[in-house]
Formats: C-alpha cells, structure tokens, sequence
C-alpha cells in the first residue's frame, strides 16, 4: 500500500485541476466559442503537452518515431473519437440539463474506461482483487447518481425561485438527451483508454532516460494529437462558417483569452499529472487510477459551484452533495485497497 501512497496522491492532486478548469468556460464572451475554443485547444492540446514532454522525456521525437505505430494510431484515433464526445457534451446539454448530462457523461466515462481495462489486463489482475474493484465501481456508480440527483434538485429550487435554467426538453426530445449523454460517455472514456493502450510508448521512452512518471508525457503527446484535430478541425470550420470571432462588440477581449489560455494549462495539467500517476502504478493504474481521477474530479467540481455560488439556497439538495462525496471516498479507498494485491 506504501507503494501506492505517493502515486494515489498524485491522482488526488490532479483531480483539483480537472475539477476546477471548467470555470474558465464562464468567461468565452466577447468572443464566440469557436474563437474561444481555438485559444483554448492549442494551449490544452498541442503547446503545454509538448512543452511539458520535450522538456522531461528525452530525445522525444526519437522516442515518438521509434514506438510502435499500432500504438501511434491507435492512441491518436482514440483521442480523435474522444473530441466527438466532447462535441455531444453540449448538445446533451440542450436537451436534458448539466446537472444530468454531467453525472451521465462522468459515470459512463469512468466505469467504460475501467472496465475496458479490466478486460484487457484480465491475465494479469489478482483475483483477489476482483471484488473490492467491483465494490469499488458500484460505490462509485452510486455516487454519481447521488450527485446528479442533487444537481437536478437544486434546478428544481431554481425553477421554482424564477431564476434562469439551462432548458431541459421533455418527452421524445428528453430521451433523446438521454441517449446522447450516455454516447457521450462511451466516447469520453476514449481518451483514457487510449492512454492505457500506449504502454510501450511509455517503455520506449524510459530506454532514453525518461524517470517512469514522466513517461506519461509521451504518450499524452500522441493521444492528444487526434484529440487536436477533432477539436482544432471543428472550431475552425465553425469559424469558416460563421465568420465572426467577437459574439458581442465590448471590451474584455485580453481577459477571455486569458481565460481560454488558463483553463487550457488546467486541463492538461489534470491530464499530464494523473498520466504520472497512473504510470507509477504500474499495470494496476489502468484499472483504478481513472475512476479515481474522475470521481474526485466531480469532487472539487461541486466544491467549486459550491464557492461561485451556484449551491447558494439548494438546501437539502448540498446534503445529497455530501453524501455523494462520502460514497467517492469509500469507493476510491476500495479501488485503492485492489491495487494492493
């Protein structure tokens, strides 16, 4: 468990960024999303990632040309497939809410990408283990519906004050919503799952000198390369098409794009350093290191509405908050606990 410690805290502390960079999202204006969202996916997605590996992995274009190309392409189409579901975030949003849409998308990611790894690693997991992961998911799965129920509650509250929502659809269009988030979820769990699959990238870059943590950084470089041109590609043919890059005619330009190239440092903050974390763990990271990350992650995420304001008179509804926040804490040390096998 000692062994585990150091890199479970790593995975702790990279749930804060991934937590909180979404406050960034509030400050896209005066500029339109695209030519927000441009700003931001460079930062996010090609200059910070390959920064931050060219300076800790050595010879890093060396180690890229020399790893497998299956893992290359895999890893890049995985990322690729990930910005599609990023895409249908918001337009599940549109039709069912945040509050839904994030617990959908958050719980379908996590437990997809542990599975998949449970699946592929089935040679190599300890038996024993088997039901404490197990224990583990279902707390987890728990938990996210905990909290999504509080988020829907807290709308209610709202609705019922007069103040503004987030449209939610009913009928045919609401399962419609349904159907798109847990899409979205399938896809949003692409973009671990195309790290888990890039080990030897990892190996390769440790044979030039690269300490294992560090080894992550080479691969998110390859994951993140199609996860840019989803993203990149998209917000520029909105640009083409639109042709616009200001959505108001007022000032504050620096401070959005400011905002843009912070909340993109966060994001693949989040990633880089739960990347070293799950490569400390050894082949047990695939399986317990993202479910962890994101469920922490919906951790700090609350705690931040919480701060902003946007819990302020939900009343009961922070108390199902809380119990959510229990139920991840007891899920992350039972996830914790199968790695020690």
């Amino acid at each position: 468990m000692n062994e585990l410690l150091l890199p479970i805290m790593i995975v702790v502390f990279a749930s804060v960024f991934q937590g909180t960079f979404g406050i960034g999202m509030k400050y896209v204006k005066p500029l339109t999303w695209e030519a927000w969202w441009v700003v931001q996916s460079i930062v996010a997605m090609l200059l910070f990632p390959l920064i931050w590996a060219l300076i800790v992995v050595p010879d890093l274009f060396s180690v890229i040309s020399q790893s497998p190309a299956n893992e290359i392409i895999g890893g890049a189409t995985m990322g690729f497939l990930w910005g599609i579901g990023g895409i249908m975030f918001g337009i599940s949003v549109g039709y069912i809410g945040m509050s839904l849409t994030y617990g959908i998308v958050m719980g379908g990611c996590g437990i997809a990408a542990t599975v998949i790894a449970l699946i592929q690693g089935a040679d190599t997991i300890v038996p024993a283990s088997i039901p404490f992961t197990i224990l583990g998911l279902v707390l987890y799965a728990l938990a996210l519906v905990v909290v999504t129920i509080a988020g829907l509650k807290r709308d209610k509250m709202l609705a019922a004050a007069g103040q503004e929502l987030q449209g939610i659809r009913k009928g045919a269009e609401f399962r419609k919503g349904l159907i798109i988030a847990v899409v979205c979820g399938l896809l949003s769990s692409l973009l671990f799952i195309g790290f888990n699959n890039t080990v030897e990238i990892g190996k390769v870059a440790e044979a030039h000198g690269a300490i294992v943590r560090n080894t992550a950084l080479a691969r998110w470089v390859v994951v993140l390369m199609g996860a840019l041109v989803m993203n990149l590609g998209y917000a520029l043919i909105l640009l083409a098409k639109n042709r616009k890059v200001m959505a108001e005619k007022t000032g504050g330009v620096g401070k959005a794009i400011i905002w843009a190239v912070v909340t993109g440092l966060l994001w693949f903050a989040a990633l880089g350093t739960m990347g070293q974390g799950s490569a400390m763990m050894g082949e047990i990271g695939a399986v317990i290191a993202t479910p962890i990350f994101l469920a922490l992650s919906l951790i700090v995420s609350n705690v931040a509405a919480m701060i902003t304001g946007e819990w302020k008179g939900a009343g009961k509804a922070l108390n199902l908050v809380f119990v959510g926040v229990a139920l991840i804490v007891l899920a992350a040390g039972a996830l914790s606990y199968a790695g020690t096998f």
